[in-house]
């Protein structure tokens, strides 16, 4: 359904409930202002209601992971809940923690013929990449790793530290191993004929035991990489005892129009990170590699040396099964692929679009070909006032993000598109906070 608003937006109840947060919260977590933000009541679909009763049309899927429409796995997690409702992942597991593992072997690396898969479940998709790391470093002995500029895999110490945007490691940086070596994400194809010889810069600087990356980059902008990229990587990453590591936490489960985003290219990673999508709503990751990779971690004899008092939480288990059940089906990668192109050409009108499938990004750039981060955040404050929620994406801050759950109407995109082609150049400036 289209946006139908009742009040000023923030309305009276969601600045009320600001000044009570603020009161309680750090102050680093959640923005407030008298524009920013509206408090989330209930929400369907691709609609939101806030607590003032408005209703949003959401054009995030609430960071990616209400793929499937907000509510579309809470079935199966009302009925763990009233079974069981936690358990001891670790100690004393559930059957729905051993049907999810298996599950996700089945439609990652056996589904790919690569043979069977090994997990380590977590609890979000900073403890898959850190899970990642600590694989490749038991399986290798190598503890340097190679990323890239712009990407983003999480904010715990492992997965921040292997990360490509400054912002979020600078306040940090002296409790920050150095083990990461950060190369440009190759954008065209003067960049990715670079790349051979940097990549064998990198090994002579140090030992290299993983290279991790996003196969689309998310935070960084929407980036699709030049093509052949991932083609690049798998070899050198054979050749020298590398292992490659996807992070596939906001490009899986469709979100590019194939189920996981390596499909575009046909290249088969050592592990893939998930998470987001995986459960529709439920704080749940996975790390999954291939069985022999995954047994370099040692023989359990008691005490897991990667583990959460919520690992493999019943209700999320429950939860991911069904969302895999859904994502599994063909017509929904069929569908993201027929939305995104009308996505993508209701936004074209308004310049330069980035993405695949629903993962798309308009960049938008001063005259003299600078971010315009000052323009995409007015936009975000405007579509919120309009009844839309979006994000402005990148380290500037200049592109704004597009990743709308799977159930969107041609109506609700061809709205989309109508608004921001009306406003892209009406709005310059963001209102004061």
């Amino acid at each position: 359904m289209l946006p139908e608003l009742r009040t000023a937006i923030p309305g009276p109840r969601s600045l009320k409930l600001a000044r009570r947060l603020r009161e309680s919260e750090s102050r680093n977590v959640t923005f407030t202002s008298p524009e920013w933000p509206v408090f989330w009541e209930r929400a369907d679909g691709v609609n939101v209601w806030d607590a003032d009763g408005n209703r949003f049309l959401d054009l995030t899927s609430a960071f990616g992971v209400a793929s499937l429409g907000h509510g579309a796995t809470s079935g199966a997690m009302r009925t763990q809940a009233a079974t069981l409702l936690h358990a001891m992942g670790d100690v004393h597991p559930t059957e729905v923690k051993a049907a999810l593992c298996e599950r996700l072997s089945a439609i990652t690396f056996e589904r790919w013929n690569a043979g069977r898969a090994k997990v380590v479940l977590g609890n979000s998709g900073s403890d898959a990449v850190e899970a990642a790391l600590k694989t490749s470093l038991l399986r290798t002995g190598k503890a340097g790793v190679i990323a890239f500029r712009g990407g983003y895999h999480g904010l715990g110490f492992g997965a921040l530290a292997a990360g490509g945007m400054p912002f979020f490691q600078e306040p940090f940086r002296a409790q920050l191993k150095d083990f990461a070596t950060l190369l440009d994400y190759p954008q065209t194809a003067a960049q990715l004929d670079a790349l051979p010889a940097l990549l064998e810069a990198a090994l002579r600087a140090r030992e290299i035991g993983a290279v991790v990356v996003e196969p689309v980059q998310g935070r960084g902008g929407c980036v699709v990489p030049a093509s052949g990229f991932l083609q690049m990587l798998r070899p050198f990453c054979d050749q020298h005892g590398i292992v490659l590591v996807l992070d596939e936490i906001l490009t899986g489960f469709n979100r590019t129009g194939a189920l996981f985003a390596c499909e575009h290219s046909g290249v088969i990673p050592d592990i893939v990170c998930l998470g987001k999508a995986l459960t529709g709503g439920f704080p749940l990751s996975a790390c999954v590699g291939r069985a022999d990779l995954m047994d370099a971690w040692p023989e359990s004899l008691g005490e897991a040396l990667h583990t959460s008092t919520f690992l493999g939480h019943p209700v999320g288990c429950a939860m991911a099964l069904a969302s895999i059940e859904a994502h599994a089906r063909a017509s929904i990668a069929e569908s993201v692929r027929k939305k995104g192109a009308r996505l993508f050409a209701a936004l074209r009108r308004v310049g330069e679009v980035r993405g695949l499938g629903l993962m798309l990004g308009v960049p938008l750039f001063r005259a003299d070909g600078t971010p315009d981060g000052k323009r995409a955040v007015a936009l975000v404050q405007a579509a919120l006032r309009a009844g839309i929620f979006l994000l402005a994406d990148s380290p500037d801050a200049n592109v704004l993000s597009f990743a709308p759950p799977f159930c969107i109407t041609d109506e609700e995109i061809d709205f989309v598109g109508d608004w921001l082609a009306e406003n892209a150049g009406q709005v310059s400036q963001p209102l004061p906070f």
